[in-house]
């Protein structure tokens, strides 16, 4: 059974058609890429199957469970986190709160506990930390751990995202163009990263990225989208080759 499927799914606002007859299945432990020019409907994608929009057709289904009507946490509870194709970090605390606050699901206290101040409160509190300073470690950041988020640079900012969304203990991961803004030795370091946190955690992953260097040297599956509708999927060198993709991207019919 795939980790998450979708079947036959379609988005309209108003008279647009964002995504059209859009079906996906990813198996535990894939690294897919979801690729298209600007406006084909990558975000609008993730946006569905993280709950923040409703399809007008179609269901999502994870671990063969329908997600259809349910909100973002709910879905988050079930084992789906994601990054934010713009920055989306509590720029007003640390970088460890940060990360804490992406852990909250997992949580073992009451409210009543947390007001009180009881042993279990700060146990879990404890817990809550190391586990938030491992996942910093990993991205260089625990240095960091008690300067402000609005503080770091770009570069760590992204890291950053990426250990918050880790925080959730996720089955799947969706990454939103996480190399958006790094230079090429970020971007490198980036690629080596992905693979490990996929491996270290057995993660799912599946990104957008409009850079194809990262996509097609650590991508085992490449999903092409334009103008909402899927066009082509396969292996990246597949992908690299096929003429329908390379007229999307360059907007113009691929001779022999």
């Amino acid at each position: 059974m795939p980790l998450l499927e979708a079947k036959h799914v379609t988005i309209r606002f108003g008279g647009l058609t964002a995504v059209a007859d859009f079906n996906l299945a990813i198996e535990p432990h894939e690294l897919v890429g979801l690729i298209g020019p600007n406006g084909a409907g990558k975000t609008t994608v993730f946006n569905i199957l993280t709950g923040e929009y409703q399809p007008t057709e179609g269901e999502i289904f994870f671990e063969g469970k329908s997600t259809l009507g349910l909100k973002p946490f709910a879905i988050t509870a079930l084992g789906v986190a994601r990054t934010f194709q713009n920055i989306r970090l509590f720029k007003e605390l640390t970088v460890l709160d940060n990360v804490k606050i992406g852990g909250h699901i997992h949580y073992k206290y009451s409210a009543t506990s947390a007001v009180l101040h009881t042993n279990r409160y700060h146990q879990a509190e404890e817990d809550a930390e190391a586990a938030a300073i491992e996942l910093l470690h990993i991205f260089n950041l625990d240095r960091r751990a008690r300067d402000y988020s609005k503080n770091l640079p770009y570069g760590d900012q992204r890291r950053l995202e990426i250990a918050r969304a880790l925080a959730a203990r996720p089955k799947l991961l969706l990454l939103d163009e996480p190399a958006a803004g790094l230079n090429t030795g970020e971007t490198i370091e980036l690629m080596e990263k992905i693979h490990e946190i996929r491996d270290r955690f057995n993660v799912t992953i599946l990104l957008i990225e409009h850079n194809m260097e990262l996509v097609m040297g650590i991508c085992e599956r490449i999903i092409v989208l334009n103008f909402g509708k899927t066009i082509a999927q396969g292996t990246p060198a597949e992908v690299r080759a096929n003429p329908v993709v390379i007229e999307a991207y360059l907007g113009e019919p691929v001779t022999a």
